[in-house]
């Protein structure tokens, strides 16, 4: 299959198993888009079963929107072609190992005459590390309204996170510096161009433009579904650190994503400019809730997303 992704049913073909072993940190540190759609291009092993292997981010942990996409690709490639997804909910119940492959059980629920829905776990060492519920829909005419998008500046007047990260690398402490200032497959770029590393307490509001760097070769749905649920885990816990002065490398700070839902609205390509619009109306109770929207550069509203993490401050960060 190489990069691309399958949308339709599943086949009988099944293309080579991914190499399962375990990596180096931070192996393959610059990540492009070519990478990240054989990332999401899981491996068949019987029907409603996918295998797929796992980056190490950085945290020593599996990225969250990695979970999220691999489980939306499995759902999908169970779905007769002309289903799109347009919502998933889901829970992250335990760490995943960033050294072993995921197996994705795809349940179905049901297959009616407009919708299907899908349940799909995650399995890693005999255990559920992740479940997802995913629902499809025929596309269908009916009333359309949506919120307007925010009035920001357009993405080429704005300079790169990524250059802004390499100006401040001497501020970033050497174990992590590699990994900050590598290639990434998005190019992000965050509206107001405050310092990155700042830990100037300010309201917990962000947009950032995104877009995929590359073009992803099709116009299917479920690709730029996938790799827009996998950019959608960026960053969006971070929006509840802005009051507080917390970056992810705070000393003492435990942060990790509970559950994501994302609901899509109108078709999008994740290859062309996204204005991702978050904030995060409350935290408490060791949890912080988090919401965003996508916007096409046109305005038209995609996606909209909601996540509630966990975010503990240890002894040692309030001493």
């Amino acid at each position: 299959m190489g990069a691309g992704l399958h949308t339709g049913r599943v086949s009988g073909a099944r293309r080579e198993a991914p190499d399962a072993r375990r990596p180096t940190k931070f192996e393959g540190m610059n990540f492009d888009l070519d990478a990240l759609l054989a990332h999401l291009d899981l491996e068949e092993l019987e029907v409603n079963i996918f295998r797929g292997v796992s980056r190490d981010i950085g945290s020593g942990r599996v990225y969250g929107g990695q979970v999220l996409a691999q489980a939306l690709v499995a759902a999908g490639r169970t779905v007769q072609p002309g289903r799109t997804a347009h919502s998933l909910h889901s829970y992250f119940i335990l760490p995943g190992d960033v050294g072993a492959p995921i197996v994705y059980f795809v349940e179905r629920l049901r297959d009616g005459r407009s919708f299907t829905t899908r349940r799909v776990t995650a399995i890693q060492h005999g255990q559920a590390i992740f479940e997802m519920s995913a629902s499809f829909q025929d596309a269908e005419p009916g009333i359309t309204h949506q919120a307007e998008m925010p009035d920001v500046a357009p993405p080429e007047s704005l300079e790169p996170d990524l250059d802004r990260l390499r100006a401040a690398a001497d501020r970033i402490p050497e174990r992590l510096r590699q990994f900050f200032t590598r290639e990434l497959p998005f190019d992000w770029r965050t509206v107001g161009g405050r310092d990155p590393l700042s830990r100037e307490p300010r309201p917990p509001v962000r947009c950032a433009w995104f877009r995929a760097r590359g073009t992803i070769p099709t116009a299917d749905a479920l690709p730029h579904q996938s790799v827009l649920a996998y950019a959608s885990d960026y960053g969006l816990l971070g929006t509840a650190f802005l009051p507080h002065g917390l970056v992810f490398q705070t000393p003492g700070l435990q942060a990790a994503t509970l559950d994501h839902a994302i609901w899509f609205h109108r078709p999008f390509r994740a290859d062309e400019w996204l204005l991702y619009a978050t904030d995060s109306p409350s935290a408490a109770g060791a949890r912080a809730f988090a919401r965003g929207a996508v916007f096409t550069r046109d305005g038209r509203l995609v996606a909209s997303v909601a996540q509630e993490g966990l975010v503990r401050l240890h002894e040692r960060a309030q001493s």
